[in-house]
């Protein structure tokens, strides 16, 4: 049996340039605007949420404002946050894991090699901390705690139809999803590639924890989809383009049946 799939907008992004996208390009100054998701899987009764988003505390903490609080995103779907139980937490970066108090009783899945990197002493260095807010990290600590996260150590199956695979590179224990869906095996990269682009033309994001993880894991997203065009980058406003929107909705996009357009072309 297989999964629907879908993609919930929280929030984007103008105001940057493609420097903030690639390490190497030829028109570092270009505008280059990025898209803000997390992603909800179902099958029957059962449901999966990938990823929590950031609250409006964070977003005024950055400077950052979000289209949507990342708990209202599922309600066009009839659920609560309150009702899910399975999260698999990509990584510990605060787009990603800035809601996490909002799903009180959810069990975290997450890589082991994740909460060692975002607890150790490579946050020591401003430039690595970045990405993380110490509340977030805090608060995975304290569902360690209680009992509510499950580590991984590379590949592992959260369901029948759901794997995770550590890919590192953007952070050390970034983690996709692989997901049995109607169009074959899809994969939410999440920021193993931000956009298309990074991965169809192999340029790295300038966030990098080590830059050949991220170089390879390029080529273990396309191993692990059944196809390219079944890769779906974790903040490319292309996504609204390439898949069919949700009917009724404002910010989801339904993935699973594949994309109704062609991916560009990054040769």
């Amino acid at each position: 049996m297989t999964w629907e799939v879908f993609a919930l907008r929280y929030g984007e992004r103008s105001g940057r340039t493609r420097a903030d996208s690639f390490i190497f390009d030829d028109d570092h100054a270009a505008p280059h605007d990025i898209d803000y998701f997390m992603w909800l899987l179902r099958r029957g009764d059962e449901t999966i949420l990938v990823d929590t988003g950031y609250d409006d505390a964070e977003a005024a903490r950055r400077g950052r404002p979000i289209l949507l609080p990342p708990q209202n995103a599922l309600a066009p779907f009839g659920l609560t946050p309150e009702g899910i139980d399975t999260l698999i937490c990509t990584h510990l970066h605060y787009d990603h894991a800035g809601g996490l108090h909002l799903f009180p009783n959810a069990r975290i899945h997450l890589q082991a090699a994740e909460m060692a990197y975002a607890t150790g002493p490579c946050m020591c260095h401003d430039t690595l901390r970045m990405p993380f807010t110490a509340d977030h990290v805090c608060e995975a600590v304290r569902r360690l705690y209680s009992g509510q996260v499950v580590f991984h150590d590379g590949d592992a199956q959260i369901a029948d139809g759901v794997t995770v695979h550590r890919i590192g590179g953007h952070s050390r224990g970034l983690q996709a999803v692989r997901v049995r869906t109607e169009a074959g095996w899809l994969v939410l990269a999440s920021d193993a590639t931000h956009f298309y682009e990074n991965y169809l033309a192999e340029k790295p994001f300038p966030i990098v924890a080590d830059v050949a993880e991220m170089l390879d894991g390029f080529g273990k997203l396309r191993r692990l989809a059944s196809r390219p065009e079944l890769i779906v980058p974790g903040h490319d406003p292309l996504v609204r383009r390439l898949f069919p929107r949700v009917e009724g909705t404002a910010e989801a996009w339904r993935l699973d049946r594949g994309p109704t357009g062609d991916l560009p072309d990054h040769r």
